[in-house]
């Protein structure tokens, strides 16, 4: 796991409290608010997965070129 995965989970947690605060609370905005950073966080999470892959994939033609 890369730092964008962590950061993007970390920022989809953080989302979902503030979702979650703004259900209970009837706050629309904070309920959007956290929508909105939970839905960022996953963008995040899928870049960082997306460049580990392509780092994995690198890696392994480097290998492969070697032997």
């Amino acid at each position: 796991m890369n730092k964008d995965e962590r950061e993007g989970k970390k920022t989809q947690i953080k989302g979902r409290v503030k979702e979650a605060t703004g259900v209970i609370t009837g706050k629309k905005d904070l309920e959007t608010e956290g929508a909105n950073e939970r839905a960022d966080g996953e963008q995040q999470e899928t870049i960082g997965k997306a460049r580990r892959k392509a780092g994995e994939l690198i890696e392994d033609l480097g290998r492969r070129i070697k032997k």
